[in-house]
């Protein structure tokens, strides 16, 4: 499948902002099942300086900073890509799950890479609570296809979707406590039950397609971003899993950057220097297929 994909992001402040600094993870990676034809970003008042680099995960990031005075900062991100569900190697998704523990596996050649996503992080607390959720679906011996795909199914049945029900500050164990959040928190508690086991697992930002209502036409800027997490497989990458749509990642996911958890890769972050009291974040996501 190939999209064209437009985020906007605009701070309107209630008095002039003098000096803003800027991060934005809003163009997406280029992946073996990702390609990334066309990306832009555009800040707008025009920065005074601004740079494309790489972060230390591989992520495309965008820094910038913006002198003029304003009361209204805008982020806009442009993107065509093509994407292709991945795929997974039945072999490895049917070690068992024990085997799939990050330490002491010095001789698989990706291990290092996912020695980060199996340690505690600011937004995805070890805990007994989540060891023991996530062990009604790490049972002794299973698959560990089986298992990440069990555990994403029990989030999906035991967990309210409730938008506005939570923050970006809201941590697992208050959505253990509530039994409601939005994808980022299911995200974030999919990986604290991964990493109370020893299994590595990263969270993922970006976008999903989605489907107009029978009957209805297709709206400009009803999508969203998105939050999904990925289990590292020894020897067969990573098992991307979107327990609140409760499926596997296919050709219709985006990915746009991975971290620890969403305080490594918002969409936007920054520091202002300014005497505004209030502001107002809008966002506008559009994924229009192209095929």
């Amino acid at each position: 499948m190939r999209y064209k994909v437009q985020h906007r992001t605009e701070y309107e402040y209630d008095d002039r902002v003098t000096n803003s600094f800027g991060v934005a993870y809003i163009r997406p990676r280029v992946l073996p099942w990702q390609q990334v034809h066309e990306s832009s970003v555009t800040i707008e008042p025009v920065p005074d300086d601004s740079s494309r680099d790489l972060d230390y995960y591989g992520n495309a990031v965008t820094y910038f900073q913006v002198t003029e005075p304003h009361e209204l900062l805008g982020i806009y991100g442009a993107s065509e890509v093509e994407v292709s569900a991945p795929v997974y190697d039945e072999a490895r998704l049917a070690i068992p799950w024990e085997q799939a523990r990050v330490a002491g596996r010095p001789e698989i050649a990706d291990a290092w890479q996912a020695q980060d996503f199996q340690l505690a992080s600011p937004l995805v607390d070890i805990s007994e609570a989540t060891f023991a959720y996530g062990a009604e679906s790490f049972t002794p011996g299973r698959p560990i296809g089986e298992a990440v795909t069990d555990l994403m199914h029990r989030i999906y049945a035991d967990f309210t979707y409730e938008q506005g029900s939570t923050t970006v500050k809201t941590t697992v164990a208050e959505v253990l406590a509530n039994r409601e959040g939005v994808c980022q928190d299911f995200a974030h508690l999919t990986l604290a039950c991964l990493r109370s086991h020893g299994l590595a697992g990263r969270y993922v930002s970006g976008y999903l397609s989605t489907f107009p209502p029978p009957g209805k036409e297709r709206v400009f800027g009803a999508d969203a971003s998105h939050a999904w997490a990925a289990c590292w497989i020894p020897d067969g990458g990573w098992l991307a899993v979107d327990p609140t749509n409760n499926q596997w990642a296919n050709d219709r996911y985006i990915t746009v950057a991975w971290g620890r958890d969403y305080r490594d890769v918002p969409p936007v972050k920054g520091i202002i220097f300014s005497e505004a009291k209030n502001s107002t974040l809008k966002v506008m996501v559009d994924v229009a297929p192209l095929d």
